[in-house]
């Protein structure tokens, strides 16, 4: 006689469903995170966005050296 649940009797099915089931909550956990740290990561202040817009000026040809090292210098004091 048999009194309590059948933890033998789903097989393999029941085995590839519970990892099934792990493998989805961890890539949705993962998911959360990724998401949460884009929205909250901090963003690139206008400082650095004016260095890197003079840095590919520079690196395009578009203003020369003396320039360039003027701009940087009144762009980091």
């Amino acid at each position: 006689m048999h009194y309590g649940p059948s933890y033998g009797s789903s097989g393999w099915i029941g085995v590839v469903l519970m990892l099934a089931i792990a493998v989805i909550v961890v890539a949705g956990l993962v998911t959360i995170a990724v998401i949460l740290l884009r929205r909250y990561a901090r963003p690139a202040s206008g400082h650095d966005e004016a260095l890197r817009i003079l840095d590919e000026r520079f690196a395009r040809g578009e203003i020369d050296k003396a320039e360039y090292e003027e701009r940087r210098a009144a762009i980091r004091s």
